[in-house]
């Protein structure tokens, strides 16, 4: 399924690192910043996850929440959480249902292999929960400051 700008971003419920089930609709009158990324602790990922970090504060004044999602299990989100001292949710999409719903699971390829996998990809939803702009096959370096720039 395509996902187009000025389109109702789809609701989901996924369990998240505090225990309990997050819905996307829990955060209606706040700015969304929704990150699928591969897998935690991998260096890509581990990266944006601590740029992410480094500039909560900033998207906290902008009204901004920073939701992240990949296929790991929760304990291993954790982990992750816990290493890097990461202070916004990640959810756990084991089934990969949200990501085929937000069209970022993809056939992937790495050193001669194919695989499906999370396709890098950011979306931002506004506080009416309208999806206002997308990344696709993000490049680490420089996103979570372009991120900002278009909240702003």
């Amino acid at each position: 399924m395509a996902l187009n700008i000025g389109e109702k971003a789809p609701d989901f419920e996924l369990p998240a690192n505090t225990g309990e089930n997050i819905k996307l609709s829990d955060f209606k009158g706040m700015h969304v910043v929704l990150y699928f990324y591969p897998k935690d602790m991998t260096p890509g990922c581990t990266t944006e996850a601590c740029d992410f970090r480094d500039n909560h504060s900033e998207f906290e004044n902008l009204d901004a929440v920073i939701i992240g999602i990949s296929p790991d299990p929760v304990g291993k989100h954790e982990k992750f959480i816990q290493k890097h001292g990461l202070p916004f949710l990640l959810l756990a999409d084991e089934e990969h249902k949200v990501a085929e719903l937000y069209d970022v699971w993809k056939l992937k390829k790495n050193f001669g292999k194919e695989y499906m996998g999370i396709e890098r990809s950011t979306f931002l939803i506004d506080k009416e929960g309208t999806v206002v702009k997308e990344w696709r096959k993000v490049r680490v370096a420089g996103h979570v400051e372009e991120v900002l720039k278009t909240i702003n």
